[in-house]
């Protein structure tokens, strides 16, 4: 592992052991009303996020914790190195710069000088965040970058979250996942309310700048979806390259790397990216509770159309 590569390595690993000896109610803090972790976000930064300044050709990802935007992440860096075709020494060299100046791998997270170091990146950058619209930085917006929703259906969404919160030591665990799932009903989580975040990215669902894509048909036909992807941001990439990230980037794959690339933290951030495990947790009254929440909230929407829960969410 280079140096500059070893130090983020390092970063992440000092963030967990720390988190291991804070006591639960100093894990979280809340900015406008949202719950967000302590040890690698802060109010100050989150103050700092309009002074991030965006430009045309950044490659933006949002979507909720969980929904799979550390695999689509590896993705779009590995369809834009392909797309550009990057030397050895140019891959390795663009790295380091991140690396050196202490990128985290969300925009929100880290020190609110990040930003400033951020204008030293070369383009294109692969942004990536959680954030909802209303609290993304304006300049993303004006920018008019185009940006990637990832969506993935509640259900499994929640699962997915519920080990993450368990195994995370910067995260608060939950005795059960009944309590657990109260909570992500009423968006007691960080992040906040997975509903109210999808609520307000489909009043954008028309920006010409904006596409949706779920993690169902990206697992059903990578292949498909990364042509879809290459198309929208413009990555000249032929089908055989399509195929080749595909293969290189698979769930799979990256969890065996996961060590390599993300520290300890990787054997928490990939577990099993399937579709419908919520059916080992869901009982008979939280499929209708779901249910009813999905229907007042996204129900004929074009969002929620576009998700499908008829046939990934029904017991």
């Amino acid at each position: 592992m280079d140096k500059s590569k070893k130090r983020v390595v390092e970063y992440l690993d000092k963030i967990l052991a720390d988190s291991e000896k804070a006591a639960p109610e100093d894990l979280l803090f809340s900015y406008k009303g949202i719950l967000y972790p302590t040890t690698v976000c802060s109010p100050e930064t989150c103050q700092a996020l309009d002074s991030f300044e965006a430009r045309s050709d950044d490659v933006i990802l949002v979507g909720y914790p969980k929904n799979g935007s550390n695999w689509l992440g590896q993705v779009l860096n590995d369809l834009e190195i392909t797309a550009a075709k990057y030397t050895e020494q140019e891959i390795n060299e663009r790295m380091n710069i991140s690396n050196e100046l202490l990128i985290l791998p969300r925009l929100e997270f880290g020190d609110p000088e990040k930003f400033k170091r951020m204008k030293e990146l070369p383009s294109r950058r692969i942004i990536v965040t959680h954030l909802s619209p209303q609290v993304l930085p304006k300049s993303i917006f004006k920018s008019k970058a185009k940006i990637l929703l990832l969506v993935r259906n509640p259900k499994d969404t929640a699962v997915s979250y519920f080990h993450f919160y368990n195994n995370m030591p910067t995260l608060p665990s939950f005795s059960s996942w009944d309590e657990y799932f109260t909570a992500f009903m009423h968006g007691k989580l960080c992040w906040g309310s997975y509903f109210d975040y999808l609520v307000e990215w489909n009043k954008h669902m028309d920006d010409e700048n904006i596409m949706v894509i779920t993690y169902e048909e990206l697992k059903e036909n990578q292949t498909l979806g990364l042509k879809k992807i290459a198309d929208f941001f413009g990555f000249f990439v032929s089908g055989e390259e399509i195929q080749m990230v595909a293969e290189k980037s698979s769930f799979e794959a990256m969890k065996e790397k996961s060590f390599k690339t993300h520290g300890t933290f990787g054997k928490i951030l990939f577990r099993k990216g399937t579709v419908g495990d919520w059916k080992d947790h869901f009982s008979e009254a939280q499929n209708k509770q779901m249910e009813r929440k999905f229907e007042e909230c996204l129900a004929g929407t074009k969002l929620g159309e576009k998700m499908k829960y008829g046939v990934y969410c029904k017991a």
